[in-house]
């Protein structure tokens, strides 16, 4: 069985029984807008606009039924919203990642849990769905962090209908090595699982990008492993090889992607200030699976 599709997500959204409040950050910009429009058009979504209330009037798009709030600090406002509970999720508008963050991670007001805060990206592209992570976040994540951003993935895959995902650790090679810390990683992820301290899912690594996503790799280089070339799921080293990995198919492949923060109190529509108004729509639809 394979994760939801974007089609699926919207509508299982579109049968939620009712709208679910969502704090959005910087609303100022047209792609967020649009979104917001479509997805409480929809029913989805009742949405908290918190920032600059001119900047998003003078846009002139269609705000009816919005609450927009004015606020010198929109996200520490918007994270308020959701601890007093008239929001369910917090989205990510036009806003720094930092100055996000800063106000997720206060230790007094804001969503921390103890866990990592990850992104996990849901890509959809030539027939095949899989999730990639720590997209956005986490630089240089340990071994435990992994594990933390690993069991969130894993809490989304089940979320989205397949009951043991296939982990693919990733890594530029196939083989384990000491001037290669992530093949170390990876072993050690591969082994924790076998020895059932990872429960929920079957881990392989380390694995190249080709080994997870493509059957023949596997064949031409005379590997046979049930977890080869169908991972679910693509645990990364550090943020720079998944933030290029994951931008790369999204500009030059056709697909349809959506992203959100897993690990804080509640799921965070989380991508680019960059990103089009069809991706916002995909990752709200993603996080009200989750919520």
């Amino acid at each position: 069985m394979s994760l939801l599709s974007f089609d699926q997500l919207f509508q299982l959204a579109d049968a939620l029984p009712e709208p679910v409040g969502v704090a959005v950050v910087g609303g100022a910009e047209s792609t967020v807008l649009e979104a917001l429009r479509l997805a409480q058009d929809r029913g989805w979504i009742f949405p908290y606009v918190v920032g600059q209330e001119k900047a998003v009037r003078d846009l002139r798009m269609d705000v009816h039924g919005f609450t927009l709030m004015d606020s010198a600090e929109p996200a520490a406002a918007a994270v308020a919203l959701v601890r007093n509970g008239k929001a369910k999720l917090l989205m990510k508008g036009q806003i720094a990642t930092p100055a996000l963050m800063k106000a997720v991670l206060d230790p007094a007001l804001g969503l921390r849990t103890g866990r990592v805060i990850c992104q996990v990206v849901l890509m959809e592209i030539a027939g095949r769905r899989f999730l990639l992570a720590d997209t956005g976040i986490c630089i240089q994540p340990t071994l435990e962090q992994k594990i933390d951003i690993l069991t969130s993935a894993v809490t989304m895959a089940h979320a989205l209908g397949v009951e043991k995902p296939r982990v693919a650790v990733m890594a530029a090679i196939e083989t384990v090595t000491d001037s290669m810390s992530e093949t170390l990683d990876a072993a050690e992820l591969q082994r924790r699982n076998q020895a059932g301290e990872i429960p929920g899912c079957t881990v392989r690594g380390p694995l190249s990008f080709d080994l997870a996503y493509d059957a023949a790799a596997a064949v031409k280089k005379k590997l046979a492993d049930p977890a080869h070339a169908v991972a679910d799921i693509m645990l990364f080293p550090n943020l720079l090889s998944a933030n290029l990995t994951v931008k790369a198919i999204m500009y030059t492949a056709d697909c349809r992607f959506g992203g959100v923060l897993c690990g804080a109190a509640c799921p965070v529509v989380f991508m680019s200030r960059a990103d089009t108004t069809a991706t916002r729509l995909n990752s709200l639809a993603l996080a009200l699976k989750i919520v």
